[in-house]
């Protein structure tokens, strides 16, 4: 990752809105800084109920809309139509409400298989680094559809998407971007509320090589009160 920091920075919220409202707020002043600085911001996007609510507020802060370049972090191998697809979800709380042109919309074509989507999507993405990467925490500590005991993809001449058929959770078949293409960004953001969570969450900070810690050595890491883990021995 582009950054001087080497350990995380932890944001704690009350509850789930507050942690949406202070994300929502934090993505799109990032997107005004990228946009100054750069002429344009390029976000990798999660999915999951907590990001979502975060998303669903971003019509009304964002602005220049027509910079914004947002890419998938992973997709499950579903019909574009189905519900549990990420492009949907994100279609319909923002991305139907905004101006961002389409071409710079970029959904995984996951309902071509996993590995033709996986193909396809590698040429799509910038040879530049993400302004920001969004990215969530499972309750067995995955990121994005990197789960523990698969390769993570984190050797940097490898591919940048990995095509995945045996994943740990419905669907098997899905397309993630590789470990090192997450962390090719200026800043990375991981996002999880409720005490389902806090197993995870007290793995990374005890230092244990969970998926979303291995990927996310510097990140800021956005929770819940929920989620938080009270007392961590040994924690980093």
């Amino acid at each position: 990752m582009e950054t001087a920091r080497h350990r995380n920075t932890w944001h704690i919220h009350p509850d789930p809105e507050a942690l949406a409202r202070r994300l929502a707020a934090a993505v799109a002043r990032m997107a005004r800084e990228a946009i100054t600085a750069r002429g344009a911001f390029h976000l990798v996007v999660a999915g999951g109920t907590t990001p979502r609510a975060a998303y669903a507020l971003l019509p009304q802060l964002g602005r220049d809309w027509q910079c914004w370049h947002l890419y998938h972090g992973d997709e499950r191998c579903l019909p574009p139509q189905d519900p549990d697809r990420n492009s949907l979800m994100l279609d319909t709380v923002w991305l139907s409400r905004v101006p961002i042109p389409a071409r710079q919309i970029h959904h995984i074509p996951a309902e071509r298989g996993a590995d033709v989507a996986a193909r396809d999507y590698a040429a799509v993405l910038p040879p530049h680094a993400f302004d920001l990467v969004l990215l969530g925490v499972g309750e067995d500590g995955h990121t994005a559809s990197l789960f523990p005991g698969h390769d993570w993809g984190m050797e940097k001449n490898g591919p940048a998407t990995i095509a995945i058929h045996d994943a740990a959770k419905a669907p098997p078949q899905r397309v993630s971007l590789s470990g090192w293409r997450l962390q090719y960004t200026r800043e990375m953001f991981f996002m999880a509320a409720g005490g389902g969570k806090r197993s995870a969450l007290t793995a990374w900070r005890r230092g244990e090589p969970i998926p979303a810690a291995t990927v996310g050595p510097a990140a800021d890491v956005w929770l819940d009160n929920a989620a938080w883990p009270e007392v961590v021995p040994g924690a980093i």
